[in-house]
């Protein structure tokens, strides 16, 4: 009886303890819907913006494109910054930029001033996309790890839903007013998380890197089930940053500063960085390749090549999108820690290349036949495979993406590897989102995205090979995983991805 009361006090606890890394993780996270949101809402704009300020194509491709290039400054930037100032700090710089940027495209006079306003939201945006899946990745207990590092996902998801919604909301409003009016609301999530930051504790693994091990054992004890785990994950973040269990207190790990992180990661890697690099920054190299920024910022044109002529029906076409978008991202974060990053991520690419190849062939049949009317089985292919595209992509690549790059690396070279990925991340965004319009004007529009679909083939490929599982394992432990190359892990992949850490707890559970 007595022991029956006692389990169910450790469930209580437990319960406890999961949501408050879940609530500290999510106000981490806001930082993403700031640019989900400018995404969503820019595909509307455009149409507002083009007709007021009188913008011609090219000038709306940069205008796409920009945030991303200027996204590479704030991403090369923000990983020696976080290691520099803390997790913490530098998601409340990435929403001030943020906010800066919103208000300065909210009150444009001309194309000048609004690319400017762009210009400086990117930046805050590549602070964002660097620095929200790593809090998260650092604050996660491994059995949830998945699910948390996928949530800025499910944000950046979530913000694209509110400005599909903004766009269809102000859409009556006067044209002067309309567009700037969506542009400026992306500041008000900036506000709010410049209040919910006051609350969250700083990543204990930063704590330990600067010498504070009291203070990370303090947030150890907060998202841990026990003290006893806190202090055995203490033990095990403290080895990992070099620091001797009885170090001196105060006393800083080696590389506390991220200095010399570029040189290991790409002039002297050993063999398990090197495979760690060619992973995490591969995923983030393929992601948009599957043409995701073409579908989700060029929606509204797709679904005007599909024959939805009207711009209300165009809008309220493009919240489907978001919706879609959202409650799949929404299936992955329950699917990731249950089936696997692997499994999820293969399944997510099948169905992307389906789609796309059935998009393409729609598409091609709808261009094909103008100016007359295009046979409606070729209207409905096209619009439907949209969707279920957003939906295969929503439920892998999209959130594993982040989640895989943020926690495959060690703890001395997290900060500075994952703004990396960012950059190539915002490169080949830019290159899809700044080229799309030139590219299904040279190859159709049917043709761009076969295109697409021969490029997830090798994607799918890539991923197989050189992405071993990571589901289960503690942090500390990712890099054994890597520490075989990939025809040894497939002649033998339990030796290696199996989690390692449940006979050491005893319990089933991994610690960290």
């Amino acid at each position: 009886m007595g022991e029956e009361k006692k389990g169910s006090g450790d469930g209580r606890k437990e319960r406890t303890k999961n949501k408050y890394a879940v609530a500290c993780s999510i106000i981490g996270s806001i930082i993403s819907i700031l640019m989900g949101y400018d995404t969503g809402v820019m595909s509307g704009a455009m149409l507002f913006i083009k007709e007021d300020l009188k913008t011609n194509d090219t000038q709306v491709q940069v205008l796409a494109g920009i945030l991303n290039v200027c996204a590479l400054v704030g991403s090369l930037t923000a990983g020696r910054v976080s290691d520099w100032v803390g997790r913490r700090r530098t998601i409340s710089l990435a929403a001030c930029i943020f906010l800066a940027g919103s208000v300065l495209m909210g009150l444009s006079p001309n194309f000048g001033t609004l690319l400017a306003g762009r210009c400086v939201a990117g930046v805050g945006v590549g602070y964002a996309l660097m620095i929200a899946p790593v809090y998260a990745t650092e604050i996660a207990s491994a059995e949830i790890r998945g699910s948390l590092t996928s949530l800025p996902e499910i944000c950046i998801s979530f913000g694209i839903l509110l400005g599909y919604v903004a766009n269809y909301l102000l859409a009556k409003l006067p044209l002067v007013y309309g567009w700037r009016a969506m542009l400026g609301l992306g500041a008000l999530p900036s506000v709010a998380l410049a209040v919910g930051v006051l609350a969250m504790p700083e990543s204990p693994r930063w704590l330990v890197m600067q010498g504070r091990a009291e203070e990370a054992l303090i947030v150890l004890r907060r998202v841990c089930d026990t003290a006893s785990d806190a202090d055995v994950r203490l033990a095990e973040i403290k080895a990992a940053a070099g620091l001797a269990d009885d170090s001196a207190p105060g006393a800083p790990a080696p590389n506390s500063s991220g200095k010399g992180v570029w040189k290991e990661l790409f002039l002297h890697p050993t063999p398990p960085v090197r495979r760690i690099v060619v992973a995490a920054l591969g995923v983030h190299f393929f992601q948009h390749l599957t043409g995701i920024e073409a579908v989700v910022l060029y929606s509204p044109r797709i679904f005007k090549a599909a024959g939805i002529a009207s711009r209300s029906e165009v809008l309220a076409a493009t919240i489907g999108v978001g919706v879609t978008k959202t409650v799949f991202i929404l299936t992955a974060i329950l699917l990731v820690d249950r089936v696997g990053r692997r499994p999820l991520y293969l399944s997510s690419l099948a169905g992307i290349i389906g789609s796309l190849a059935c998009l393409g062939l729609g598409l091609t049949v709808v261009e094909r036949s103008a100016p007359h009317h295009a046979a409606p089985w070729a209207v409905a292919l096209a619009i439907t495979t949209v969707f279920t595209f957003i939906a295969s992509f929503s439920v892998g690549v999209g959130p594993i993406t982040w989640a895989y790059s943020s926690e495959v690396y060690p703890l001395r070279l997290r900060a500075q590897g994952a703004s990396v990925g960012v950059a190539i991340n915002r490169v080949m965004n830019a290159g899809v989102s700044m080229t799309f319009v030139s590219l299904y004007e040279a190859v159709t529009i049917g043709g761009a995205f076969f295109l697409f679909a021969g490029l997830a083939v090798v994607a799918a490929a890539f991923f197989f090979f050189l992405c071993p599982e990571t589901q289960g394992r503690p942090l500390e432990e990712i890099e054994e995983v890597f520490s075989r190359g990939w025809r040894a892990r497939l002649s033998s992949p339990a030796a290696v991805e199996l989690p390692v850490s449940t006979a050491a707890n005893g319990n089933g559970k991994a610690l960290a």
